[in-house]
C-alpha cells in the first residue's frame, strides 16, 4: 500500500463503505516490567518496583475505528498456526471483509493467506499508520508500572480494560477512529445490491 493507497488498494479489492475493515496488531504483555512517570514529593526519590519474570503472552487486537469496535485474543506466540487460528476466528466471529496489518512473517505465511479475507499490508516500519498502536499506548499507560501476582492476573487487568473501552464506542473511535481512514472508507464504493 502506498501512501495515500488505503481507498485504493480496498477499492481494488472490492470492499464497500459499509463494509468492515479493522487494523490489527500484536503486543507482548509480559511481567518484564517497566518503570511510569508518576508524581512524588520534590527532593524525594520515587522508588517502583520492576518484575524481571521472562513470561509472557501476545494480545493479537483488531480496531475498528469507525465502529468504534474492538476485537482480540491471546497467542502464546506469533508463529503462523497461531496466527491463523487467531485470524480464522475473527473471520468466523465477526462481520469483517478486511485486515490491515504490518509485514510481519507470519502475516506473510501460505496458510494465512488462505482465510477468506482481504488482508491488506501496510507500509513497512510505519506503526503511526496502525489505530491498534493507538490503543496500546492507552493499554500501556494503564498497566504499566504496576506489579503482578502472575501473568493470568496481568492478562485479566488487560481484559477489563478492552472490555470497558469495547463498551464505550465513543472512546475507541476517539483513540482510533482516524480522520483519514473514516474518510477514506466512507469514499467507497457502494455496497451492490444483491
Amino acid at each position: 500500500m502506498e501512501k495515500g493507497g488505503l481507498q485504493s488498494e480496498l477499492a481494488a479489492r472490492g470492499v464497500a463503505a459499509a463494509e468492515a475493515v479493522a487494523w490489527v496488531d500484536e503486543m507482548r504483555v509480559g511481567l518484564r516490567g517497566t518503570t511510569r512517570r508518576v508524581w512524588g514529593i520534590r527532593g524525594v526519590k520515587v522508588r517502583q518496583l520492576v518484575q524481571t519474570a521472562y513470561q509472557w503472552r501476545y494480545l493479537a487486537l483488531a480496531v475498528d475505528g469507525r465502529a468504534g469496535r474492538l476485537w482480540w485474543a491471546w497467542t502464546a506466540n506469533l508463529r503462523a498456526a497461531e496466527v491463523w487460528s487467531t485470524v480464522q476466528a475473527l473471520h468466523d466471529e465477526t462481520n469483517l471483509v478486511a485486515l490491515v496489518w504490518d509485514r510481519a512473517k507470519s502475516h506473510q505465511d501460505r496458510v494465512v493467506r488462505e482465510i477468506p479475507l482481504h488482508l491488506i499490508e501496510q507500509p513497512p516500519y510505519a506503526p503511526e499508520l496502525n489505530p491498534a498502536e493507538r490503543v496500546f499506548e492507552y493499554l500501556r499507560a494503564q498497566i504499566e508500572g504496576r506489579v503482578y501476582a502472575s501473568l493470568p492476573a496481568k492478562v485479566a487487568a488487560v481484559n477489563a480494560i478492552l472490555g470497558e473501552l469495547d463498551a464505550a464506542p465513543a472512546r475507541v473511535r476517539s483513540l482510533a477512529g482516524w480522520r483519514w481512514i473514516t474518510d477514506a472508507l466512507d469514499q467507497l464504493p457502494a455496497l451492490k445490491a444483491a
